[in-house]
């Protein structure tokens, strides 16, 4: 077929964590004769302060069409609003270039949001994964369900979202649920075993082992400081348990998380190491490895149930979200994530789970979601009508 009349679907990432979901997907479009993958890599993929992940992206065979540095060297509310507008102007810019026939974008990030934002206005179709979902502690929340109502194409991990999409006005025709597409990953990759693991980590797995990725919760003023402090003192009490940590986002007060994560680190070498970026791989290869994942992270709430580990999702940033049996939800207090830690290593949790069951799939989201887009008719696609209820 002529490359020309390849439907173009141009992929829009900006952080290690959204490539990682959409990486199956990306590979799936790629290997399609009938379709030109594009790729715009922006935001926390092109700063060294996150590891410059771009070269994630690029290890693993794939071309990226445009590379678009926007993040300022700044956690404050005035500093990433400046990197939103940044995005907005320079994003439209690459989709003036690339004139895809469709974006896909994932999640509910302010560069997301951002993105979007120009190509609505470039009059681009948006594909939108895990829409519908609710996070009552961050500004995402709104971003979300925002980019819902700019996108055409959903894609959800649970019924539930899919019905809160209907909610929202989109023709149900549209929604498609698909389930998580991290779950495909777990499904799909060779993990690491765990000598091979710890040599790539300079890393030794204890008795007990715990990873703990903490964001700020973007809807509360500066609460970082005490919330992580909490977690950090809950930690310290333990005894024979080593701990990784994964550092946080480009968010507000984002740095303060950083730096109490390098001074923990260098104060317990003996058993605590932390990484800006795990990559996909090690990532899912620790959770082979440990007892439970710490903090408020998504990941607690999707990934981790599938490997029958524990989470312990603390405070409100993933309030709202479906979850597994297997997660225990805690206030940021230091008591409180004591006891939950405890509740983990109880012989009636870890019995309880063995019967785990994840809500999110089974891991086939991404060969569902590249045959819809593929198929589905675009034309007049970009004129909406909103779906009312009857109430």
């Amino acid at each position: 077929m002529n490359k020309n009349l390849k439907r173009k679907i141009c992929f829009i990432t900006g952080s290690r964590a959204e490539y990682g979901l959409l990486r199956p997907l990306m590979a799936k479009v790629r290997a399609d004769e009938t379709l030109c993958l594009q790729i715009i890599a922006t935001t926390m993929h092109m700063s060294p302060e996150f590891g410059l992940t771009h070269k994630e992206i690029e290890n693993d065979g794939f071309l990226i069409n445009k590379k678009i540095e926007t993040l300022l060297s700044s956690d404050t509310s005035v500093g990433i609003s400046k990197s939103m507008g940044l995005t907005m102007i320079s994003v439209s810019e690459a989709l003036e270039d690339l004139r895809p026939d469709l974006v896909v974008l994932i999640g509910d990030r302010f560069e997301t949001f951002a993105a979007a934002s120009s190509a609505l206005v470039s009059r681009l179709p948006i594909a939108h994964l895990y829409g519908g979902e609710i996070t009552e502690g961050a500004f995402d929340d709104a971003m979300r369900h925002s980019i819902t109502k700019m996108s055409h194409l959903h894609f959800t991990s649970t019924e539930v979202y899919r019905k809160r999409i209907i909610q929202l006005g989109e023709d149900p025709a549209s929604i498609f649920n698909v389930g998580a597409i991290g779950i495909d990953n777990i499904k799909c990759i060779k993990l690491l075993k765990k000598n091979i693991l710890e040599k790539e980590l300079s890393f030794k797995f204890g008795r007990k082992n715990l990873i703990v990725t903490y964001h700020p919760v973007t809807l509360e003023y500066s609460t970082s400081l005490s919330q992580f402090g909490a977690i950090l003192k809950a930690l310290d009490g333990l005894k024979d348990t080593n701990l990784i940590f994964t550092k946080p986002n480009a968010d507000v007060d984002g740095r303060i998380i950083i730096n109490m994560i390098d001074e923990y680190v260098s104060r317990n070498r003996y058993r605590a190491i932390s990484a800006t970026s795990l990559g996909q791989l090690k990532y899912l290869s620790v959770l082979q490895f440990v007892d439970a994942v710490v903090g408020n992270s998504s990941s607690g709430i999707i990934e981790a149930p599938s490997f029958q580990i524990g989470t312990i999702n603390i405070g409100d940033r993933q309030k709202g979200r479906v979850r597994a049996q297997s997660v225990i939800d805690c206030p940021p207090e230091t008591k409180s994530i004591e006891k939950a830690i405890l509740r983990v290593y109880s012989e009636e949790f870890q019995s309880m789970l063995k019967n785990t069951l994840s809500p999110f799939g089974d891991g086939t989201a991404a060969i569902k979601i590249k045959k819809i887009l593929k198929k589905f008719f675009l034309k007049d696609i970009l004129k909406k009508k909103f779906n009312d209820i009857d109430f």
